[in-house]
């Protein structure tokens, strides 16, 4: 049973599948295996050199990422052309590395900002989105990344709208608040995740609003 989970920059994704991990569940982030397939050595990252030049290598040949961000998010064509290098290799790895955890886990998770974007959402067998309202991700953000609000927006407009996000959801987790509501939401879902995907759609809880289901 493979569980993909996404959400914007700055929802707090990796927050999350962190929590899910306390509990014992395994899980891959798309972000991470995308870093892997762009380190030095990799076919790859040469592309990417040949194409826009030393401009976006460090001294030591490691990828200077935020060269690279500013010019495919002020072009939309060239996003496109590294998305058509790297995300086939990503995928590949993605599969890889979710076989391997499958063994040690009940369940595991896809984590991915761009799940739907990229098409990865066919290799899950259900979504749950990270949420919190655009205000908040740009805060986050910002504080976070250390990079300017215009880059910030540029990647936010780059990613899926948050209603089209939630409504392609299965789940939903309210990250807005503190880590004890977002744990309590966490532990709901691995409760229902190691059971199964009853037939009954299920929104919120008898206790709490904390999480949705959608069907299967």
């Amino acid at each position: 049973m493979i569980i993909g989970l996404t959400g914007g920059i700055g929802s707090g994704k990796s927050t999350v599948a962190r929590a899910f991990g306390s509990l014992g569940i395994g899980w891959v982030d798309a972000d991470d295996i995308a870093r892997e397939v762009v380190a030095p050595g990799e076919p790859a990252l040469s592309a990417i050199a040949d194409r826009y030049g030393a401009g976006v290598l460090h001294g030591d040949g490691t990828l200077n990422r935020a060269a690279l961000r500013t010019i495919v998010f002020e072009d939309p064509t060239e996003r496109q052309w590294l998305e058509s290098v790297t995300h086939p290799k990503v995928r590949e790895r993605l599969l890889a590395r979710l076989e391997e955890l499958k063994a040690h886990s009940p369940y595991v998770l896809l984590v991915s900002p761009l799940l739907f974007e990229s098409g990865q959402y066919k290799l899950v067998n259900r979504t749950l989105v990270i949420d919190v309202p655009v205000d908040i991700q740009l805060q986050r953000t910002l504080e976070r990344d250390g990079v300017s609000e215009t880059q910030v927006r540029s990647i936010l407009a780059a990613q899926l709208p948050r209603e089209d996000r939630l409504a392609k959801g299965d789940d939903v987790i309210d990250n807005s608040d503190d880590h004890a509501y977002m744990m309590q939401q966490v532990i709901k879902l691995d409760q229902r995740y190691r059971t199964g995907f009853p037939d009954t759609t299920i929104i919120g809880d008898d206790d709490a609003d904390t999480c949705q289901r959608r069907p299967t």
